[in-house]
Order: structure tokens, then sequence, then C-alpha cells
């Protein structure tokens, strides 16, 4: 496994566990994709790429040679204006006017390991000999731009991560216009298009359609990643299913605005880009810069959808996030938002608390309203002092009457929003995004402060800071809860206006690197608006995510089903709440409820302290069966079993990775009369180990429960659950 050159045939043969890439430089100056499947077991490749010479609307590219035509030439990075029709990866204006580039290949390099890219999250490696990069050198000699291919490939995983950085090394300014992270040209378009769609309270529903001449696109103009898209697509083909076929999958390690997409040309090359969102964006680079384009993570599986899953949750959770929380357990919750919303005082926080500890939870966190003069929307955002009419003796001495309990103590903020009723908007005015002379749009009565300001990120640094300084905080709950309007920065020139989005971004991953590292011991869970922001980008920085503020279980079965196709159940925060549901207004059993959240990092978001005594002891027997199941369930393989987008029943399950444990829960939405019989299969065990079922005490061999299944009861009533849990014998 590994990286080969061939340099006779100038050929690029990247290898990883079960997967072959291949990369032709025709002429020697053109990289051309040429393969991307299963494993080819020698390192040279002995099939050049079949070129012949189409009509005159096909350009001649090299004139010597009337077969090349970068029309129909499978490319690894199309650039603009030689011919190529398609949508390129990369755009750049010219000092006279023009965007035209023509990138010829140079040279290269073949490393061990994988280096860091300069101011933005990505995968890593703890050490070299996990993985190899490739960087390949092209150059525009008229203007003197390198473009810096780079590719990682994961000995032991199916996983090659691409990036791109553009350098100016010629005497002009230039701006660039576009510039994708990865391209990939199929050299067909027999496949199906799979992205990750919905909007607020219904994050990430699975969307499937089969791709077509012309452009299949999902994309964000937000200047976040979006409950609307997820910056993540996949192109499966035709006979692929859970368990079977081919599968390849693009996510981009990024949180702004971004662009996936898939365009099938003339001959049916299915081009898949996947970068920056280049609508609204340029970025003047001018003599001796460079620009770095965020990581794209690509994966290759043959055991359809679940196969693909399992890598990246594999490597998200191993080689994405980071701190000491990427491997220890993750304490189960208690947050008052649901409970009181704005409307709370020190007392009432300290019954919750005290309820909870007696349940077995482990930590209380404070949500919204603890801080300026917070009792609804309308003002406070920035002001982070503690509100003394609430807490009057602190949020320190809260803190500390908290984990005096046995509780640890966490805390909400929302760092990179402003209220113009605040004292920080009064003093400075200008710290938000806005465009002089247009009036600024509101959301949630809050204004977006400008992260592309250094002023302004070192403000967030510090307010924060201070904060989690004060007090015994073990648990930071970091959200946004709008996206960008009137982009416009007052600290950058007229021809960099269009270059803020990115830099906040830039400027926002400077601010969680500077204090995810200044406070190691604290767990910061990602959150917008539930899962506006719920990227590889931010997992980066913070392990884990509020999955949706729609905690309703029967809406959660495909927010989490779908959410599951790229991230690990330990990047997943899933709570109980009241009934009726805040969002729906659905009732469902506290049985299924907790069976829902225990499929992630779990909680509980409802007032303890109304609690029956019987729905008291539930939860202590929920509470203590995620306990011991925790470190399966948030570190085990995950394996779907039936889908909520195909019927009325889901499914799904953990395997430890020795195959010695499982949990399974099973979920009916809505009963049925006379039901049939069923039975659920199960995946991911040892068709030779004997499995204890604790429900009943049976003990099965894992082939049995694979190609037989457990056999079902009829349930009775709506919205019921079962949990399976399996230990070998």
């Amino acid at each position: 496994m590994g990286i080969y050159y061939d340099d006779n045939r100038k050929v690029f043969h990247l290898q990883s566990e079960k997967s072959s890439y291949i990369i032709e430089m025709i002429k020697g100056v053109i990289p051309a994709h040429v393969y991307w499947g299963p494993k080819l077991a020698g390192r040279e490749f002995q099939h050049p790429l079949n070129l012949v010479e189409r009509c005159s609307f096909s350009p001649t590219y090299l004139q010597e040679d009337k077969n090349i035509s970068l029309d129909t030439l499978p490319s690894e990075f199309p650039s603009y204006g030689n011919g190529d029709f398609r949508e390129p990866a990369l755009e750049v204006h010219l000092v006279d006017g023009t965007t035209v580039t023509d990138f010829r290949y140079k040279s290269y390099t073949i490393n061990k390991g994988k280096t860091a890219l300069k101011g933005l999250p990505a995968t890593y490696v703890e050490s070299d000999e996990e993985a190899e990069t490739l960087e390949i050198i092209l150059q525009d000699d008229k203007t003197g731009l390198i473009a810096a291919l780079s590719y990682t490939v994961f000995n032991d995983q199916d996983v090659i991560t691409r990036s791109v950085r553009i350098e100016n090394l010629g005497k002009d300014n230039l701006v660039l216009k576009r510039v994708l992270s990865a391209n990939v040209d199929f050299h067909d378009s027999d496949y199906d298009m799979l992205q990750l769609s919905g909007t607020w309270t219904r994050e990430r529903h699975i969307h499937k359609r089969p791709l077509v001449p012309g452009i299949q696109r999902i994309d964000s103009k937000r200047g976040s990643s979006s409950h609307q898209q997820n910056p993540f697509m996949a192109l499966l083909a035709k006979d692929a299913t859970e368990d079977h076929g081919e599968v390849y999958g693009f996510s981009l390690v990024y949180s702004g605005s971004f662009l996936a997409q898939a365009e099938v040309d003339q001959y049916g090359i299915s081009r898949v880009g996947i970068g920056i969102q280049p609508f609204n964006f340029q970025w003047l680079l001018e003599p001796g810069e460079s620009f770095q384009a965020p990581e794209a993570v690509l994966v290759r599986s043959s055991e359809g959808l679940g196969g693909l899953s399992r890598t990246y949750h594999r490597l998200y959770r191993t080689r994405l996030c980071r701190g000491e929380f990427r491997d220890s357990k993750r304490p189960i919750l208690i947050n008052n938002w649901e409970a009181t919303y704005f409307n709370f005082n020190a007392d009432k926080i300290k019954e919750i608390a005290k309820a909870g500890k007696e349940l077995g939870l482990e930590l209380f966190v404070l949500d919204d309203g603890w801080f300026g003069k917070r009792d609804n929307d309308d003002s406070s955002l920035g002001d982070w002092v503690e509100d003394r009419r609430k807490l009057p003796e602190g949020l320190g001495k809260l803190g500390e009457d908290i984990t005096a309990m046995g509780m640890e103590f966490g805390l909400w903020f929302e760092p990179e929003m402003v209220s113009p009723e605040s004292d920080l908007y009064r003093e400075h005015p200008d710290w938000c995004l806005h465009v002089p002379g247009h009036k600024s749009s509101l959301a949630r009565q809050q204004l977006v402060l400008d992260l592309s300001r250094k002023d302004v990120c070192d403000y967030i640094v510090e307010s924060v800071s201070s904060v989690l300084s004060s007090a015994p905080i073990t648990y930071v709950k970091w959200d946004m809860n709008r996206n960008m309007t009137e982009i416009g920065s007052a600290l950058l020139p007229a021809e960099r206006q269009r270059e803020t989005a990115h830099r906040y971004i830039l400027g926002l991953y400077d601010v969680l690197e500077r204090i995810v590292s200044r406070f190691p011991h604290i767990l910061f869970e990602s959150c917008s608006g539930g899962g506006g922001r719920f990227d590889p980008g931010m997992l980066y920085y913070m392990p884990q995510t509020w999955t949706s503020d729609d905690t309703d279980a029967v809406e959660r079965l495909k927010i989490q089903y779908g959410t599951s196709m790229v991230y690990p159940a330990s990047s997943m925060g899933a709570h109980v709440s009241a009934v009726p549901n805040h969002q729906v207004h659905r009732i469902t059993p506290l049985e299924t409820r907790g069976h829902v959240a225990m499929s992630g990092n779990f909680g509980y978001e409802l007032d303890l302290t109304k609690l029956t005594e019987a729905e008291r002891e539930d939860i202590r027997k929920q509470v203590s069966e995620y306990k011991e199941l925790r470190m399966l369930i948030q570190y085990g393989d995950f394996y779907r079993l039936l889908s909520p987008f195909e019927g009325n029943e889901t499914a799904w399950m953990f395997v430890s990775a020795d195959k010695k444990e499982a949990f399974a829960t099973y979920f009916q939405v809505l009963a049925g009369p006379n039901p049939p019989l069923r039975r659920l299969r199960l995946k991911g065990l040892d068709p030779a180990k004997s499995y204890k079922l604790e429900l009943n005490g049976g003990v099965y061999r894992g082939d049995e429960l694979m190609h037989f299944g457990l056999t079902l009861p009829q349930l009775e009533g709506d919205f019921r659950s079962l949990l399976f849990v399996l230990r070998e014998v």
C-alpha cells in the first residue's frame, strides 16, 4: 500500500487498503484521471486512456495530437479557458481582464505522513507510517501561478484526502474566482447521487436521484454549511444497496458556504467537484502569496453505503476529532433549556441539578439566559457577564454548588453574535458584518460579528476565556443561530470585500483553536440552531454537535439515520425531552424517547423536578443501561438495519470492534391492524460466536442472528421501540 510512480509512463498509482486511484500525465503535461475503484495488485498500470478525435466543437489542445481535447479528457484539476466547456475546479481573473490559464505538470514529491493545512482543519496522522502524501505541481507559465495538488492515502482505510494550494510566483496581482478542493471525472454516468438535505429541525434527510445530462448540485450560500444542505455527496452504482455495491463519497472539511456537484457531459463523463462556494467569492492573490483550499475527504466502498459510513465514522472519530475527549466517555447531561427557557434563577437551576444527580446524571448544562439582561431573544449577546438578578452569588458560586453535588457544570454561549441591544454593540457598532448605507437584516434579533477582524476574534477569545476561568466549567455548548447577510467588513478594502465570508471562517477556526487549546479539559459541543453547522470542520475543534433542535423521537429517527451516513454516533448530541414535544407536539413513550437518544451522546432536556415517581424510575434504568453500553455506542461500528425513509420501521445497531458485544434498537412508528410477524436480521456479528440476548436469556449463534434474525413481538400502540443487548458467551 502507498503511492507509486512509473516514470516511463508518467503514471501515479495510489493504493489504499482496498482501492486504487490512478493519474496519468498525458503527453507528460496534462494530469488526467484514469481510475478509481477496487485495488489493483500490481504497482504498474498498463492501460493508457483511450483518446480519440471528436468533432470540431471539442477543440484540440495540443496541435501535434488531435486526439487530445480538454473538452473530452477526464481531468484531475480542470481550469478555465482552453477548450474544456465543463465547469472548472479553478478560475482566475488575470491582470489583463481575461480568465484563461493553462496549467501543465512540472514536478511531484511523495512523502510519508501527512502535513497540516495552514489555518484550516483537516484529518491527521499520529505516525508517518499511517499514510503517504503525493504533491503534484502544476504551473501556468504566463502568470507564474502554481497549483499544488495534494493527495494523502491512508494505508489501512479506503480514504484519499485532497486539497489544493494556489501560489502566485508571478509579478501581477491575480484574483481567484473559483477554487474547488477536488475534482474527479468518472468515465461513465450510470450512478445515483445521494445527498443530505433539509431545514431547521429537519436536517440531513436522505435524498437520492439518478444522474442525468447536465449539472446536479447541492450548495450553501448562507455563510455556513447550513441546515439545508450538508457538505457531502455520494455517487452510488445502480445496484448499490446498504450492504453491497460500489459507492463513492465526497465530504468537505469546511464550515462555510460550499459547493458539491456532479456534471454529466455529452459523452457520459461524470465530473464531481467539491469546495468553497464560488458564488460571491473571490480572493486577491498578490505576488508571493498563496491560498489554501479546504480538505476534501474521498471514500470508496464496495460494501455499499454501510461500508462507506463506517469508513467515515472511523476516520472522523479517530483522525479528525482531537483532544482528551476523542477516546474518552462523554458525560450524560441535563440541559435546562426546554425546562425553563429564559425564566430561571439559581435556586431553580440547583433543583434541576439535584434531581439529575439523584437519577444518575453526570453533567448539568446552563443554557441561554445567564448573562447580560437576557430575558428573551432581544438583547445582550456579546455581553458575556453573568446576570446577578438571576444568579445573585455569581456564576462561579453556582458552578461550585453544582459540583459539590457531584455533578459537572456546563455552560451555553453564542460568541459569534451580537445583539443591537447590548453594551458591545453600542461601543463597537462596526464590529458586525454590515455594508455602509444598507440596512442590516436581523434574525433572532441579532447580528453577526465580523470574525474576519483580528480585534473581534481577540475579544471573543478573551471574553469567553474570562468566563471559563471564573467557574468550574467542564462543558461548553457553542451555538450560532443565524446566517450571514449584508456580508461586508469595515476593515477590508473594496477589492477584498468578497473575501469576507471565507475570512470569517478562517477567523472562527483561529478563535476555536485558541480557546480549545487554552481549555483542553473542557468538552466543547458545536451547535447552530441544532444541526446548521454539523460538518467535519467543526468536529476538528469540537468532537460532538447538537444534532437538531427537534427533540421529537419520531423526527429524530430520520435525522439521526441520515446524519449517520457520514458522522459517527460519538459526534451526535441526543436528548430526551418532555411531551407533548415542544417542536411537533407529539406524545411518545419515555421508553422510545430514551432508545432514540441513547443512540448518540445521551442526555435530557426537561424539568426533572416535575417527573412522576414512575418516570423517575424509568430514567434511572435508562441512565444505568446507557452507562453499561456507552463506550460501545460511542466507539463501536454502526450498522443501519431498517430505514425510516423506506417504511414504518427503523432499526440500527452497534457492534464492538472485537465483535463480543452488540446493541440494537428497533422502532415502530405507527401500529397497524393484524400485522405480519417480523424478524429483525442483525449485521456485523461474528458468525462463529455465540451471543446471549439479555432480553430473554436466549443464546444464539452470530450466523443465525444475521441470516434468520430475531423474532419481533407484536407491539401495541404507536411510537414503540425495543432494545436488544447481545454479549458473547
